[in-house]
């Protein structure tokens, strides 16, 4: 029994809870609520779980403040979706109480960490919304600081707290409708319970096979890499001027392994972003340093060189800035979303930067702050065009350096192409957001996909495969036919003041059927302008815009 936990013991419960979640991950998939193939909640918090993973297996220390800092750290970088961006900060509200611990923690301060998560999770969400995972990580934590007296023990305790967990996850159908009309409780909150439970394992014996991460092992392609990153550092905080590497041939025969891991450390007294990999036939070296000579006269001891390469990193970190400083410019716009034909609508707008992702796929906090550093300019309007994405987008704001991100509530792709129409490179900042924000309202948008489930939702006896429409709400047409669902949809839809109908067919439609439908729809809407484009995105056989 546990009265107490240390670090290797914090580190434990959360390798062991991202496994567990990873293995249930496509069960929490199948609980989304509507019946279309778009559950995605357990992939987002298991890849929000494995990017602690990453960062807490490349964290050396044993401290509480490193581990913690590195769980921290991974789970916003890996925020994906709603679930993961949410995830994300229970384990930041947890951390936060946890890293003040100098050696080990009791059951009173973990249920004040408990009590942390929640109040950090809640807080990370503008309007926060009872039978979500929310509403099961604060039964948990109220429960937590109500048995942390009497329970003593982590198991015990964290048995209580489960139970509390599973009682809330059941209360979730009573407190949001949509839950109870599907049939099912809160995914998030059953991906959050896969998780405690992945707790009490690791501190009942239960063992969970561990993912070695090194930064050499991602995006390698046999060389030592670029210096991009370095790059785009003022040359102050650049400590080691000189990118040094080489390979080590024809070893002496008195070389020997460990004179390797010798060098290796020799390197790391002279500098940073050290590799020093190899055996006796071949020994690759890759060292920021001062002094580039002694880096080579250290290897030389052990063999001949080869392909030594010395590049000044200061110098080229001044010329990078000098080039970016020339082209950069006042305002961009970076969009996510899915399917190359929508992608190159959004190119043709002037949109810098576009990310794939979307309904199925949602970009994490850290992926939408990379694609936003990247584009050379003060001011970013983000468009997520799904309205899971916001929450990483906004959230990617704290993420960046040197520019502004403003994030444009978009919820689905005819909005960010609305948006990105309203761009004027001759207005302020504000006045573009202002703009786009406002034309969001001139566009309504449905959208065609088909059941993957028997349910009863929104007036609609469902049948799996279905074809159905929707808009940004819920159900409004269904039917055996394709077309006949479009037709539907569009009737529900449309109102007298539109006067432009745009269809924009999915890859799984032929062209020359997007464009017969067009002239039905055409024939019955005389009065309005009816245009298609190959959007080629997944799941949806068709995405109407309406305006």
């Amino acid at each position: 029994m546990h009265k107490t936990i240390n670090s290797t013991e914090f580190r434990k419960m959360i390798l062991v809870g991202a496994k567990q979640l990873e293995i249930n991950r496509a069960k929490v998939d199948a609980l989304n609520v509507f019946p279309v193939p778009d559950g995605d909640t357990g992939t987002n918090m298991s890849l929000t779980m494995q990017s602690c993973v990453k960062e807490l297996t490349a964290c050396q220390s044993s401290a509480f403040p490193e581990v913690c800092d590195s769980i921290s750290k991974g789970a916003l970088k890996g925020a994906r979706g709603n679930s993961g961006v949410i995830l994300s900060q229970i384990l930041k509200g947890i951390c936060s109480v946890v890293r003040k611990e100098e050696k080990e923690v009791d059951t009173k301060t973990f249920a004040k960490a408990l009590e942390a998560g929640t109040k950090v999770a809640y807080g990370a969400v503008s309007v926060p919304k009872e039978g979500t995972i929310l509403t099961v990580i604060r039964m948990m934590g109220e429960h937590a600081v109500k048995v942390a007296s009497k329970k003593k023990n982590f198991e015990e305790f964290l048995e209580e707290v489960i139970a509390e967990g599973d009682k809330a996850l059941a209360l979730t159908p009573e407190l949001l409708p949509v839950l109870k009309k599907a049939g099912v409780v809160d995914s998030g909150g059953v991906g959050l319970m896969v998780i405690v439970k992945g707790f009490l394992s690791a501190l009942t014996g239960e063992e969970v096979a561990e993912n070695n991460y090194s930064e050499a092992d991602e995006g390698s392609d046999g060389d030592f890499g670029d210096n991009s990153a370095i790059l785009a550092m003022d040359i102050g905080d650049i400590q080691y001027a000189y990118c040094t590497e080489f390979f080590i041939i024809n070893l002496k025969k008195s070389t020997m392994l460990s004179m390797i891991d010798r060098l290796r450390e020799k390197l790391m007294a002279i500098g940073d972003s050290v590799i020093c990999i190899g055996d006796l036939e071949l020994v690759k070296v890759h060292v920021h340093t001062n002094q580039p000579g002694k880096a080579l006269s250290y290897a030389l001891e052990l063999g001949e060189l080869e392909r030594p390469k010395i590049e000044n990193m200061l110098e080229q970190n001044r010329q990078m800035k000098a080039k970016l400083e020339a082209e950069k410019k006042e305002m961009g716009m970076l969009a996510i979303c899915t399917g190359a034909g929508l992608s190159e609508i959004f190119k043709d707008l002037s949109v810098d930067r576009i990310i794939e992702g979307g309904q199925t796929m949602n970009p994490s906090a850290s992926d939408i702050a990379n694609a936003a550093q990247k584009i050379n300019a003060e001011h970013v309007f983000v468009f997520p065009n799904n309205k899971n994405i916001t929450l990483a987008a906004e959230q990617a704001k704290n993420l960046v350096e040197n520019k502004t991100l403003h994030v444009i509530p978009t919820k689905n792709v005819p909005q960010g192409f609305a948006a990105a129409l309203e761009f004027d490179p001759e207005a302020t900042a504000e006045e573009n957001k202002t703009n786009m924000i406002h034309a969001l309202d001139n566009v309504k948008v449905g959208q065609v996909t088909y059941a993957v489930r028997n349910t009863s939702l929104n007036g609609f006896s469902i049948k799996e495969g279905d074809i159905i429409g929707l808009d940004d709400k819920k159900i409004l047409a269904k039917s055996h036919s394709l077309e006949e669902t479009v037709l539907k949809l569009i009737a529900r839809m449309k109102e007298d003041f539109h006067q432009v109908i745009t269809l924009y067919y999915g890859e799984d439609v032929k062209e020359e059927e997007a464009e017969a439908l067009c002239e039905q729809i055409a024939e019955k809407y005389p009065d309005c302008d009816v245009d298609f484009h190959n959007g080629g995105q997944s799941v949806y056989y068709y995405i109407l815009s309406l305006e």
